[in-house]
Parts: structure tokens; sequence; C-alpha cells
């Protein structure tokens, strides 16, 4: 049996269960449908999740190599009941989704960003959040980064 944090609850998966992609099991076994299947080969990055605090897409990681890790997904980012993270409320604020689908993915690489780097550049943007919008909202993307690390900064609050 394989044991991980997901969200800060310890969950288990059985050796037979080893090969299963973090992201379906996320998903399927947890019901934790923030997470989205984009491409299914690790390139758009709708479903990024952070594994140990890094950004990792989830459809490349099988659960059997999880063992004692910490996943965060969306659902867990802010840590709170009912809160929302800085980044959260800086999308909402700018009004960045279109049709919504790849933004779960886009957070969390975007809060994967702010803890090695809290107040990027755009240069600093453009290099890390390598995830794809088919609807084309990078510069509202942008812009919500740059607020919630403003946010962040402001409020004293760890990203």
């Amino acid at each position: 049996m394989i044991q991980f944090d997901v969200n800060r609850r310890r969950v288990s998966v059985t050796e037979a269960d080893g090969d299963m992609p973090l992201l379906w099991f996320l998903r399927e076994s947890l019901g934790l449908t923030g997470t989205k299947y984009g491409c299914g080969i690790g390139l758009c990055g709708a479903c990024t999740v952070h594994i140990d605090g890094r950004a990792v897409r989830a459809c490349q990681r099988p659960v059997g190599t999880l063992a004692g890790a910490s996943i965060t997904t969306i659902e867990g980012l802010a840590g709170g009941a009912g809160a929302l993270h800085p980044l959260q409320r800086a999308w909402m604020e700018v009004d960045v989704p279109q049709c919504g689908y790849c933004q779960s993915g886009q957070i969390m690489a975007a809060a994967a960003l702010l803890k090695s780097v809290p107040q990027p550049g755009n240069g600093d943007i453009n290099t890390h959040m390598t995830n794809l919008c088919r609807c084309g909202s990078y510069s509202r993307i942008r812009r919500a980064i740059h607020r919630a690390a403003g946010q962040l900064q402001s409020e004293g609050e760890p990203s």
C-alpha cells in the first residue's frame, strides 16, 4: 500500500493501482475534479498540481511513485474552509477566465512561480508559465499574477 497526503489529508493506494496517473486518482478516487484533463501527455498544464511544493503535471505521475509525498490541488491551495488564495482572488478581480477550463492548472503554476519568485517580472512569468490557454487570456493571467504578488507582499502572507 502506498500512502501520501492530498490537501493535508492522508490517502492510501493499493499496489494494483500504482500505475494509475495521479490525475485520474484525484478525479475518480477522491472526487477532486478541479484538476483537469487536457492533453494527457504533460504539455498543456491543465492538470498541474503541487507535489512537495513543485508544480507537476498530474497526468504524467503514477501514484505508485508518490509514497510519502504531499500533493496540493486547486481545492487545497487556500488551505481553509471557504478561504481563497490571493491568486484565486486576483483571478476573479481581473476576470481572467474565458472558458475557464485551464485556469486551475494556470493558478497552480502561478502559485509555484510566486513561491520561487515572490515579485516576478514579465520575463519571469513568461519563462515559468508554460501552461496553455486556448482562449488566449495570457495578458489577464499576467495581470492577475502581478496583482496577487502585490497582495501577498502587502498582506505578508506566504504564497
